[in-house]
């Protein structure tokens, strides 16, 4: 199987990125003893030309059949160094329009530029070395901190919110409900970590655990090796789940896939993933919901398969049909794993849904949360990302996720276990 001309182009675009930004560290090193430079030389290329010829390779080999942690790994390497290098060649590229500009204004003006030229000096550097020494360090730095990231996949973090409903039975008053999401069993490698988490939800003894959806990345044979870890997870009123995008097994390249887009051995393993729920002790909700008691009171619990307002994403809920047989509950909790659902038909269609519970985004994996400050690339693509949000009565929250999916770490935004206590 010959490269395609997508892969031709991509190695071509990469080895262009490779040598504009080898001009950057030529630059860094050029006054260093030459067995550094040659040192410095030799790594950068022999990165580098891996990473080529790792795209290079894809075709002849079967990239599907390797083992998944494996393979996480190194699509994460691979991706943040061309991320580091763009990051990089952005400060190139200002330097470069700099000079551009300067040479402009001398070739036509024939006097001396109001815009310094690269002889100007910047706390002892030159301009251009000023640049490309700060480009070189972000991008360094952003590489570094996806490395590091690596060691944050397991580090579960504990989210707790008291909320108060006027609309909520007083049996239910101090109910505990925690929830997680996006588990992607498929990706895991570290038994003991996981377990970890598994006690903590434990730990937290809720009443109701509500699971929000992609319980495998793609096939149902990866919940294999942690079946009895999660049949673990416990709870007084019960276990509930819901189906995310991920656990139609729509991304996998099924091998009797036909031209129109059907393959028996996908809807065979979406009927194992369902049954993974049954053998956890969960109860499954595909467009359903079920009533809960509670010293004569209730409140319904509603749960839809798969439903976005984004095009690229599978739409499998009926919310309509889950809703049916109560309308008459004052308090509704509905889980829905992707959370453009909420704002799409959930709050205009729906208003008498308390609570949205939801998941999916991963908060990117990547991002900030200190006080004063929340933010993940994930901002740019949803509009509710990561915690919890009102309109009106309405509340939705977004779990940040268990597990993790491509990139086999977090920084920044860790794996979380939301702990909701209704007062």
């Amino acid at each position: 199987m010959r490269p395609g001309l997508n892969s031709i182009i991509l190695i071509f675009f990469l080895l262009l990125l490779d040598i504009y930004v080898f001009q950057a560290i030529r630059a860094m090193v050029y006054m260093s003893a030459p067995r550094v430079r040659n040192i410095t030389y030799t790594i950068y290329w022999f990165i580098s030309i891996s990473c080529l010829l790792m795209v290079a390779l894809l075709p002849y080999i079967n990239w599907h059949s390797w083992p998944p942690v494996l393979k996480s790994y190194l699509m994460a390497i691979f991706m943040g160094l061309v991320v580091a290098k763009l990051l990089v060649s952005v400060f190139l590229l200002i330097d470069d329009l700099r000079r551009g500009v300067v040479w402009i204004i001398r070739r036509f003006s024939g006097s001396t530029p109001a815009v310094p030229d690269g002889s100007g000096v910047v706390s002892g550097l030159t301009r251009s070395q000023f640049l490309n020494r700060l480009g070189l360090i972000a991008g360094g730095t952003l590489f570094a901190s996806l490395v590091y990231g690596f060691s944050n996949k397991y580090n579960y973090r504990i989210h707790r919110i008291k909320m108060g409903f006027k609309h909520l039975p007083n049996t239910f008053r101090g109910m505990r409900i925690v929830q997680i999401s996006d588990i992607h069993s498929g990706s895991f490698a570290n038994r003991e970590a996981v377990l970890k988490g598994i006690k903590m939800i434990n730990d937290q003894k809720p009443d109701l655990v509500l699971f929000t959806g992609d319980l495998v990345n793609d096939r149902a044979v990866e919940m294999t090796d942690w079946m009895d870890v999660f049949r673990e997870v416990k709870a007084p009123m019960g276990v509930y789940s819901t189906l995310g995008n991920h656990d139609y097994g729509d991304y996998y390249p099924w091998p009797d896939k036909t031209p129109n887009g059907y393959s028996a051995m996908q809807h065979a393993n979406l009927d194992q993933v369902k049954a993974l729920h049954g053998e956890l002790g969960w109860k499954l909700m595909m467009n359903e919901n079920v009533v809960l008691e509670r010293g004569g009171e209730k409140i319904a619990l509603i749960g839809v398969e798969n439903w976005s307002s984004i095009k690229r994403f599978p739409r499998y809920g009926d919310l309509k049909r889950a809703y049916e047989g109560v309308a008459d509950i004052p308090f509704k909790i509905l889980m829905s794993h992707d959370p453009t659902h909420w704002d799409a038909q959930v709050r205009p269609e729906y208003p008498d849904i308390s609570l949205t519970l939801a998941g999916h985004t991963h908060g990117m994996q990547f991002g900030v949360e200190i006080p004063g400050l929340k933010w993940s690339p994930a901002q740019y693509f949803y509009k509710q990302w990561a915690g919890l949000y009102k309109k009106g009565d309405q509340f939705l929250y977004v779990n940040r996720g268990f597990g993790f999916l491509g990139y086999p770490g977090r920084v920044g935004i860790l794996p979380e276990i939301t702990v909701i206590d209704l007062t």
